[in-house]
Order: structure tokens, then sequence, then C-alpha cells
């Protein structure tokens, strides 16, 4: 029951990660851009820890935490620019 979940929640994921780069190709504002590219680091942090989840294994749990941290600090960095470039 819970594989057959997972292929579900996987092929949920797909459709939403390729709207995610629709968005990112269609859109003009950068600001956009960036919510759009987190939300793909979001899809592909949650496709390996359900991939994880449904093979029974702790191997990608450490990829999971650093891809996580790596898209925020790069969203809030990109957000301070966006805020400074505006501000002048």
């Amino acid at each position: 029951m819970f594989t057959e979940l997972a292929v579900v929640a996987q092929i949920l994921l797909g459709i939403a990660g390729a709207l995610a780069v629709l968005r990112v190709i269609m859109t003009s504002s950068i600001a956009d851009r960036i919510i759009a590219l987190d939300l793909l680091v979001v899809v592909v942090v949650l496709t390996i820890a359900i991939d994880s989840a449904r093979s029974d294994t702790a191997a990608f749990l450490d990829v999971v935490v650093v891809v996580s941290l790596l898209g925020f600090v790069a969203t809030s960095a990109v957000a301070r620019f966006i805020e400074r470039r505006g501000a002048r």
C-alpha cells in the first residue's frame, strides 16, 4: 500500500516540478523565478525523501539535509540581493 502511495506522490511531485520549470521559463520577474527555483528544490528534497522511505534506507537523508540548507541559504541570499537592488 505504501509503495503505491509513494509512486502517486512522486508522480504528483513530477507534475509540480514541470509546472515550476514552466514558471521559470515563462515569467519575466526575477523574484518569480527564484520562488519557482525554490519550489524545484523542495520537489527534489521531497522526491529523495519519499524514495528513501520507500526503499527503507537512510542513505540519502544527509543529502536531503544538505540540499534543503543550500536551497534556503540561496533563496535568502537572492532575496536580500533583490531587496538591496530595489532600494537604490
